[in-house]
């Protein structure tokens, strides 16, 4: 019974953690939500709820970027899949992973990296291989490779500041 008394326990501590979490971020603490929050703090995207309809999260604010439409994506293992759109086709998506090979049982929520994907490149891309295209969509290493923005900027799309760097070096 002790392991039964123990579970209650941690999850009455995982309820007081994922009601401060949707306190902070204004809505269900689910993954997709955080790293939404995350991005609009981090990577200054202002949030669209009508984009929700649309298939994307926001538009990017500043830079080359400015004004362009983006999904932003966490994939807590780094799986090499990726939830692609094809009726609603976002401009960019932004995709926080965790790593390759997890430490634990379970999905721990970490970044490892930040991959920036133009979504009609991929596309092309995947239509040329002949992919099938859904929620889960494999994805190549090398497109994931040319994708990268963290920790080694691959993609010079949208390079990072030192400071956004540390904060993305907080979830590690």
């Amino acid at each position: 019974m002790s392991e039964l008394s123990w579970l209650a326990s941690l999850l009455k501590s995982r309820n007081t953690i994922d009601s401060k979490i949707a306190t902070l971020i204004g809505g269900p603490a689910q993954v997709g939500n955080v790293a939404e929050y995350i991005a609009v703090t981090i990577f200054r995207i202002q949030p669209d709820k009508d984009g929700k309809r649309r298939g994307y999260d926001g538009r990017f604010t500043y830079g080359s970027l400015a004004g362009q439409t983006v999904d932003v994506q966490w994939r807590p293992r780094r799986d090499g899949q990726l939830n692609v759109k094809i009726d609603a086709v976002p401009d960019y998506y932004l995709v926080f992973t965790g790593p390759e090979l997890l430490p634990t049982v379970g999905n721990p929520w970490l970044i490892d990296a930040v991959y920036l994907f133009h979504a009609h490149q991929l596309l092309n891309a995947l239509r040329e291989r002949g992919v099938h295209i859904s929620s889960g969509t494999s994805v190549t290493g090398p497109l994931w490779e040319r994708a990268e923005i963290y920790p080694v900027a691959k993609n010079l799309q949208l390079l990072l500041s030192e400071e956004e760097r540390q904060l993305l070096a907080l979830f590690k």
